[in-house]
């Protein structure tokens, strides 16, 4: 939403208070009750138009505004602001979009130039198609990507009737998409390593590297550049012939693959046991509107 424009009651103070009393930014600043940047914007304007505070004061407020904010001629474009030149001065200390955009102003006197508002969209804009991803090339057989779900599922103990929660281990080629998902008690090594082989055996053959997120089961030392794998799962790979190639922490584009089958499994295997559970417990309850609900059967003898 863009800003609302100065009252030229507002203006007038402004400029009376730094040019007739010569007062600071800051004092002007808590005099009025704008920001900082309003003031130095209004008093760049003013200064832009060729006014002092004489002039200011035989103009009326119509005249005022179209001095101060003048609108560029029927048919004229505008003037776009550089983003790769804004982009490059924002890393300088203490420089910020408005005193870029104050700067801007100076630079298109004829009113051609954007107003703040659209201004920093116009960057952002720029800002948001600029952050761009490598496209990742999958050959077949070359890497598998493994995972836990966020989402635990759970196990109901038909003895005890006690329900405890488990982990689903899912894992995804990178070429194909297979997806394979397994659900263990733990995430522990011996279900970590158990998980492996088994999803090795589905898949009747072994990947060219295996990738898995940096957690501690697989992961004794998380690093950027040099991540220390544990020693068991280390002998997995020398075993089957193959190699652990960890993502980066905290970079799930590494990963997208196995992300991705995360979401399936997900919303196809755990959001689909949930309903079928809520089916069973509703088909398995007694009936309200039944005449003999909540009463002992009487027999006939």
């Amino acid at each position: 939403m863009a800003t609302e424009r100065l009252s030229m009651r507002k203006t007038r103070e402004i400029l009376r208070l730094k040019w007739v009393l010569v007062r600071s930014h800051r004092e002007v600043e808590r005099a009025c009750g704008v920001g900082l940047g309003t003031v130095s914007e209004t008093v760049s304007r003013a200064k832009l138009a060729g006014l002092d505070w004489v002039a200011v004061e035989k103009l009326t407020d119509e005249d005022l505004e179209k001095r101060l904010y003048p609108k560029a001629p029927a048919g004229t474009a505008r003037a776009r602001p550089d983003p790769v030149y804004l982009h490059s001065e924002l890393r300088r200390p203490g420089v910020t979009l408005r005193l870029l955009h104050v700067e801007y102003l100076e630079q298109h006197t004829d009113g051609s130039g954007y107003g703040y508002t659209q201004f920093c969209e116009h960057y952002r804009q720029w800002l948001a198609r600029r952050r761009l991803s490598m496209r990742q090339v999958h050959r077949a057989g070359e890497k598998l990507f493994v995972d836990y779900a966020g989402k635990k599922p759970a196990i109901v103990d038909a003895k005890t009737g006690e329900r405890q929660e488990v982990e689903l281990f899912i894992g995804v080629l990178g070429a194909s998409n297979y997806t394979y998902a397994e659900a263990t008690l733990t995430q522990r090594i011996h279900d970590w390593i158990g998980s492996h082989t088994r999803c090795l055996a589905q898949l009747g053959g072994v990947p060219g590297a295996i990738v898995p997120d940096q957690l501690k089961t697989g992961v004794t030392d998380a690093c950027r550049y040099e991540p220390r794998v544990q020693r068991t799962y280390e002998e997995l790979a020398q075993h089957y012939g193959t190699v652990i190639l960890p993502a980066r922490p905290a970079h799930p584009r590494d990963k997208a693959k196995v992300e991705v089958g995360v979401q399936i499994a997900e919303r196809w295997i755990l959001a689909r046991l949930k309903i079928d559970a809520q089916l069973s417990f509703a088909c398995s309850r007694p009936r309200r509107n039944t005449p003999n609900y909540g009463r002992p059967q009487r027999r006939r003898v």
